[in-house]
């Protein structure tokens, strides 16, 4: 039963995600060819660091799968989309998805959102094919079904050892505030100064 209900929470999850993304794209988004990957300049430490981890979920998720190893396929795939898409990247993106002011900025954010989601739809589809399909027929996509579409491949030009490293650092820091607010019973909506000795 517990396992039957985080799988449960993980559906939730993507179709929350999903949601999301969907509501933030605009009317005027186009997949496939017709959406034009942002020039490098406009990519953040954020936009790197998840094209990056994608590219190596891909990498590894297909050698995976060519040695049948499916149980430790599926664990990839759920923490890729739900410990780093959902849980950092949609949170980071939102900040330039709201921010009027930079439509370059927000039009990035937007593809890589997008780009990223459509991806692990696809890598998700042999373990979860009905919500990835019915997901993905709501998405920006070409083709008729997501059964037939590509298989993401794993783009060697999107691995930045560097961003990785960067947000590595943030994502810890983080998570040690948070642990330190739970230690001293911070009420999440309360603001706190604080201070590094790095």
């Amino acid at each position: 039963p517990e396992r039957l209900e985080s799988s449960r929470n993980f559906c939730n999850k993507i179709w929350n995600a999903s949601r999301f993304v969907m509501m933030n794209l605009g009317e005027d988004f186009e997949a496939g060819a017709g959406a034009a990957r942002p020039d490098e300049g406009m990519l953040t430490l954020a936009d790197r660091w998840i094209l990056s981890r994608f590219a190596r979920t891909v990498e590894r998720l297909t050698d995976l799968l060519g040695r049948y190893d499916l149980g430790e396929a599926a664990r990839t795939i759920y923490e890729f989309i739900w410990g780093e898409y959902c849980d950092w990247y949609i949170e980071i993106a939102k900040g330039r998805l709201y921010d009027e002011s930079d439509a370059a900025g927000k039009a990035a954010a937007q593809w890589v959102l997008w780009h990223v989601l459509d991806g692990a739809l696809k890598l998700l589809h042999p373990f979860m094919p009905f919500i990835t399909e019915g997901i993905w027929q709501h998405l920006p996509h070409t083709g008729d079904s997501i059964m037939v579409s590509p298989w993401p491949t794993a783009d060697a030009v999107l691995f930045d050892d560097a961003a990785e490293a960067d947000m590595a650092v943030i994502m810890e820091t983080v998570r040690v505030i948070r642990n330190v607010r739970a230690e001293f019973d911070v009420a999440p909506s309360r603001k706190v100064d604080a201070i590094f000795f790095a």
